[in-house]
């Protein structure tokens, strides 16, 4: 019998995320993310250390993502009040040149995470 529950949307990185998601993870170690659906950097996920940011009963974990060279799986989280509004599109994370916030491990490298999105039949 088919399974007929919502999946969560399909996360990817571009070659150019996971290239940089490979220097992160030489420097820091096993890393995730999280995007909240916060006001000013809503469409840019975070980037932490594995287990540095708490998550709880008010996030989804998406997925987690494989990258050649990185031998742990990268969680991707959302906040639930954001997954509700995302949740048909598929998620496609990118790095942009400019500085994002102050608390992603990516903010001294001159460039930022950001989430671009394509929505996908139901």
């Amino acid at each position: 019998m088919a399974d007929t529950t919502a999946t969560p949307p399909r996360v990817e990185l571009t070659p150019q995320a996971a290239e940089l998601v490979r220097r992160l993870h030489a420097e820091h170690g096993p890393l995730m993310f999280h995007q909240s659906g916060g006001c000013c950097d809503g469409s840019a996920p975070m980037c932490y250390p594995d287990g540095e940011f708490r998550t709880g009963g008010s996030d989804v974990l998406l997925a987690e993502l494989a990258v050649d060279g990185v031998e742990q799986p990268v969680t991707f989280w959302m906040s639930r009040s954001q997954y509700e509004v995302w949740s048909h599109t598929r998620l496609i994370v990118d790095v942009v040149p400019g500085r994002g916030s102050g608390f992603s491990l990516e903010a001294p490298e001159g460039v930022r995470f950001l989430t671009r999105s394509r929505v996908v039949d139901g």
